[in-house]
């Protein structure tokens, strides 16, 4: 099968004048760095994290058979997409590629912690995000400018930090997790505790037995699961 060339991250951003500014992602942000989302480097880190900080940032972000689009807003994003596709052939759904795909699991799989952190318990305990001027808790930024995919505190006011992997989580999730924990102890947590947790379509026995030697790393596994509805056909109006 014919390998699919990856994506172009641009951004883009219609003229007053009909015009439409396209240029490329991180290109765009080394030009405009006091308008780029905020802790971003465009020289670290990858196209997809960069692309979801502005999302978060609230810019939109629409992906297009070859391209990542991103704009100002869902109306700026409309108006360009008018000017760029005006021009071309519509083009057959041949389903999302790999790259689609991973990206939207990826963030699926956060909105849904996000959305249900209260109801997962770590040590016993409810969690809530960690909200302060720097972030909402989620991907907060580190002074390496990585970022932890989700900062929560529980009851106690503990920090939690979440790695997330959106197949089987590699045995250096583990360095990265610590890592991330190091930092929030050191900056963040000071006389609080730090507790880490991978969360993973599938978490190998290599992992289970790494975290034998440490108490402070919880393991998750995530499950996928579909229904399906059965749909009438049409009927004639009257």
């Amino acid at each position: 099968m014919e390998r699919q060339a990856p994506r172009k991250y641009l951004v883009v951003e219609p003229g007053a004048d009909g015009a439409v500014s396209v240029t490329e992602m991180k290109r765009w942000c080394r030009q405009n760095p006091d308008r780029r989302p905020p802790n971003t480097d465009p020289d670290r880190g990858n196209s997809q994290k960069l692309a979801r900080a502005f999302g978060y940032a609230g810019w939109s972000v629409e992906l297009t058979a070859t391209e990542v689009r991103i704009s100002p807003s869902k109306e700026a994003a409309v108006q360009a997409a008018a000017v760029l596709d005006a021009e071309s052939e519509p083009l057959e759904d041949e389903g999302e590629s790999s790259e689609e795909t991973a990206f939207a699991l990826e963030r699926q799989l956060q909105d849904f912690m996000v959305s249900n952190l209260r109801a997962i318990p770590v040590n016993g305990k409810r969690l809530r995000l960690h909200v302060d001027e720097t972030s909402d808790g989620v991907e907060y930024p580190t002074s390496s400018n990585r970022r932890i995919d989700i900062l929560a505190r529980d009851e106690d006011d503990n920090f939690i930090v979440f790695e997330l992997k959106r197949g089987q989580a590699p045995d250096s999730a583990i360095g990265q997790l610590l890592n991330y924990m190091g930092w929030v102890k050191l900056n963040l947590a000071k006389d609080k505790q730090v507790t880490g947790v991978i969360v993973a379509r599938d978490i190998s026995e290599r992992m289970r037995e790494a975290i034998v030697m440490t108490t402070n790393i919880t393991l998750f596994e995530y499950q996928l699961r579909f229904e399906l509805s059965a749909i009438s056909q049409a009927t004639a109006t009257a």
